[in-house]
């Protein structure tokens, strides 16, 4: 695929496999996000993968739609960890908020749903994103399936 067409598959897609390491352990855990302009923007409270992140922001995100066995597409980006911290990154925080929200709806569900399990009404959002560095992607389709 193009990087326009992996660019374009981004900005429709919502849900992907956030990779990251610390101290040469891998860790790979779903996510919601929001592309545009480069970057992936994320909703998430602080835990394990943000503490690795800040450890060392080099992260990957794996991302797909698959109709079937033989047709699908995948989308794999390489980039890096940039939290959005207040009062700082205000116009970032806000442009996340609006790409998530038309994205994905329950994002401040799992906020509620985190501070009910934990007991904290004091657990703050956090949005972070991803800075772009490189992409790739791959589609396939009935197509080449039956010319393969």
């Amino acid at each position: 695929m193009t990087a326009e067409e992996c660019s374009a598959f981004l900005e429709r897609a919502s849900l992907g496999r956030l990779g990251c390491s610390f101290e040469n352990q891998p860790y790979v855990v779903p996510i919601y996000f929001a592309c545009k302009s480069g970057y992936m923007y994320v909703f998430s409270t602080f835990g394990q993968k943000v503490k690795w992140m800040h450890a060392n922001p080099k992260v990957c995100v794996q991302t797909d739609e698959i109709q079937n066995q033989g047709e699908w597409i995948r989308v794999v980006v390489y980039g890096e960890y940039e939290e959005l911290p207040e009062p700082q990154h205000g116009a970032e925080r806000k442009l996340a908020g609006l790409l998530l929200a038309k994205q994905y709806h329950r994002w401040l569900n799992s906020l509620g749903e985190r501070q009910m399990r934990v007991g904290d009404k004091s657990i703050e959002p956090l949005f972070f994103r991803i800075r772009i560095r490189t992409m790739s992607g791959l589609r396939a389709t009935e197509e080449k399936q039956r010319q393969g």
